[in-house]
């Protein structure tokens, strides 16, 4: 299925991948608690098992590792 995004044609997966990127890093620059980023670890893992099959991009895995890094790094200099 094709979708008119911003006058650009893209398949549904795109517009899927793009959502659920956008949403996994919400998530992780939402977490406060050390539970909060361990879901946000399993998240990450989820969303790279989910997407290896249409062939996303590496450089969103690496984009998400490096920024739940970020998080964790964040979360240890407040505690």
């Amino acid at each position: 299925m094709l979708i008119n995004h911003n006058k650009a044609v893209m398949p549904q997966t795109t517009q899927s991948l793009e959502n659920s990127y956008k949403k996994t890093i919400l998530v992780i620059e939402s977490c406060k608690t050390k539970k909060q980023l361990e879901g946000a670890y399993y998240m990450v893992n989820n969303f790279k098992k989910l997407y290896k099959n249409v062939g996303y991009p590496k450089v969103l895995s690496y984009n998400l590792d490096r920024r739940l890094e970020q998080q964790l790094l964040e979360y240890q200099y407040t505690i």
